[in-house]
């Protein structure tokens, strides 16, 4: 498989055995194409963005922006803030556009099937405006309850939703949630965390006011992310982190800011993350994403349904347009006693609450076992897991 050779990490091994990667749903490994374009930052024009007329600075300056401009065109958005992941730029919304616009009695609907990044920002903003949260119940197909949510928007000013949910890799009815919202005079942000990684989303068509992302889950580096911005939504909002680059005058007796960007991206921004990001992007728009995709979900499907004749409880429908996430448990054998006895056969798996406990709670577990699939995991990986999964059951279980 060609696009194996792109990724060093696995040539490795791990406790003797061929490293055999499926913890992608946590963050995906990097092609060379990334650690050379964040090394040769390092090694050729390390220097700081946006604040000197010199060489090295131009060149650090061309690469953070270029990172910027080439999100806006792979993703068909105005406006591209760069934060430090999907976490921040959730919180971002939270402070500088929640603070702005919320108040007692206002109404956010989150769902039960949302990353932890995605409730406690507005758990925190709750308790300090006296704002009322309402759940979207998770029904027993693994899906949202619909009816629930349409009944839930009454008076919401913001609706908060996982695009693909890390835990059940299911696809949420983006487009018909975005639509209701709307209908009802609420915004809606996206948390794509687990979407874009395997769909090309137009932010403009898509029709979300915010949708917040991470690169480690494309290929990426760690520690950056963007939120995409509806402009009319974006004149709304108000910076909430001060310092350098967000302004255009300070004196003592006060300051103004920026108008762009700029303003939410106070300090020394991710550079080199976002040299890697840009050069990550170029290396995905060489491939075929939706064919992926289909294979991806193929793998997933197969692998689910193995682990239900092997007595396993899987979670999640594994339908085509959901990820290739396959949560499960043993019957007897603890979820990270599987992760360890993988391990030790080279297999990186997720176990634990995945930072969804209400999602958990509902299913009525305290964490799972998850093997997640992207884009350089095979078939006969695939195969290998489910053999290995019946070694340990024969002899443990």
């Amino acid at each position: 498989m060609a696009i194996r050779d792109d990724f060093p990490i696995l040539k490795r091994e791990v406790n003797g055995f061929p490293l055999i990667y499926l913890d992608n749903a946590a963050t995906t490994q990097k092609p060379q194409v990334v650690l050379d374009a964040m090394n040769d930052y390092y090694t050729s024009s390390n220097a700081n963005v946006h604040r000197a007329v010199h060489t090295l600075a131009g060149e650090a300056t061309e690469g953070y922006e270029s990172c910027r401009t080439k999100l806006k065109d792979w993703f068909n958005a105005e406006r591209a803030v760069l934060t430090s992941g999907t976490t921040e730029a959730i919180n971002l919304v939270a402070h500088s556009w929640g603070r702005a616009n919320l108040s007692e009695g206002d109404v956010i609907v989150l769902t039960e099937m949302e990353h932890h990044s995605d409730i406690v920002p507005w758990q925190m903003l709750a308790e300090e405006r006296k704002i009322e949260l309402r759940y979207v119940p998770v029904m027993e197909n693994f899906t949202l309850d619909m009816d629930a949510y349409a009944a839930s928007l009454d008076g919401a000013k913001l609706v908060c939703v996982v695009h693909t949910s890390n835990v059940l890799g299911v696809r949420n009815p983006m487009e018909e949630i975005i639509e209701l919202a709307h209908s009802k005079g609420a915004l809606v942000l996206v948390d794509a965390a687990q979407g874009v990684p395997h769909e090309r989303i137009d932010f403009q068509e898509f029709g979300a006011d915010f949708m917040a992302f991470s690169a480690h889950k494309m290929c990426g580096p760690t520690g950056i992310g963007a939120l995409l911005i509806h402009p009319d939504v974006f004149e709304t909002m108000q910076p909430f982190m001060g310092g350098g680059d967000m302004i255009e005058t300070v004196t003592i007796t006060g300051s103004t800011y920026q108008t762009n960007e700029h303003k939410f991206e106070a300090g020394t921004p991710k550079i080199a993350e976002a040299v890697g990001w840009c050069a990550a992007l170029d290396w995905m728009s060489k491939l075929d994403l939706q064919k992926e995709h289909q294979r991806l979900i193929g793998i997933g499907r197969w692998v689910a349904a193995e682990l239900r004749t092997l007595g396993m409880a899987v979670y999640g429908r594994h339908e085509k347009h959901d990820s290739a996430v396959v949560s499960f448990n043993h019957p007897t054998i603890h979820s990270e006693d599987l992760a360890h006895l993988f391990d030790a056969r080279g297999f990186a798996v997720r176990t634990g609450h995945h930072c969804a406990q209400p999602l958990l709670n509902r299913l009525g577990v305290s964490g799972t076992v998850r093997a997640s699939f992207y884009l350089y995991n095979t078939m006969e990986e695939a195969e290998l897991f489910v053999e290995q999964l019946k070694q340990i059951t024969e002899r443990f279980g």
